[in-house]
């Protein structure tokens, strides 16, 4: 009897990396790569479309992040698990993946053979993460346990989560409207929101909220 495919969605928003994590996993004759998105809010579409039995998810995309992301295709209760896929040993972007519904968390420097271990993991139910980020979880875990590991920690929606995002990626209101199709007047108010839930004052310190909080890439 055949064994069952492991059918899994690529989501990055760079598509060299697409391609080198296609080429990887195409060698594996329990893996099939269904489909690839460049961003977060393409990835909810294609799973509604595809119906993927794993999702590897990039954690930091613009528009929508990993994060986000993951939320909703959790929240289609449709039976599909999220791995998420990044740069960052960053704990608080481990613990929000997980708060999101993510069932691992694997960094991009990881062996081919670790990601496919960990592809192969979430598939049968089990929850992975990284070697290289298991030291640091013991140390970090009492630290962080009571704030990420619940949904919406920072008080915000998830409309105004999407909003401080487009925004710390330096979009204007206008743009933040267009992107995500509402009127200007809600995307000031949405603003006006954030930075009262928050207890921010300027542009430059919801900057710093949004990087610290992972909404956007810090860069290199």
């Amino acid at each position: 009897m055949a064994t069952e495919k492991i059918k899994l969605l690529l989501v990055d928003d760079h598509a060299l990396i697409r391609e080198g994590l296609r080429m990887v996993l195409a060698a594996q004759p329990d893996i099939e790569v269904v489909g690839e998105a460049a961003d977060g809010r393409q990835a909810v579409e294609l799973v509604r479309q595809l119906r993927p039995c794993i999702v590897l998810m990039d954690v930091t995309m613009p528009g929508m992040n990993g994060i986000d992301a993951t939320r909703a295709i959790v929240d289609m209760d449709l039976g599909v698990r999220v791995l998420g896929l990044t740069v960052h040993e960053n704990p608080e972007y481990f613990f929000r993946m997980l708060a999101a519904g993510a069932s691992g968390y694997v960094l991009k420097g990881a062996t081919s053979g670790e990601l496919v271990g960990a592809i192969r993991a979430v598939f049968q139910g089990g929850v992975f993460m990284s070697v290289g980020m298991a030291s640091q979880m013991v140390g970090e875990y009492l630290h962080y346990r009571d704030k990420a590991l619940k949904a919406g920690e920072d008080g915000l929606t998830a409309r105004e989560a999407e909003v401080l995002q487009l925004i710390a990626e330096g979009r204007t209101n206008q743009e933040v409207a267009e992107t995500l199709h509402l009127s200007i007047y809600t995307v000031q108010t949405h603003r006006a929101n954030i930075m009262r839930k928050l207890g921010l004052e300027n542009r430059q310190q919801l900057m710093k909220y949004a990087l610290r909080k992972g909404y956007v890439d810090p860069g290199p």
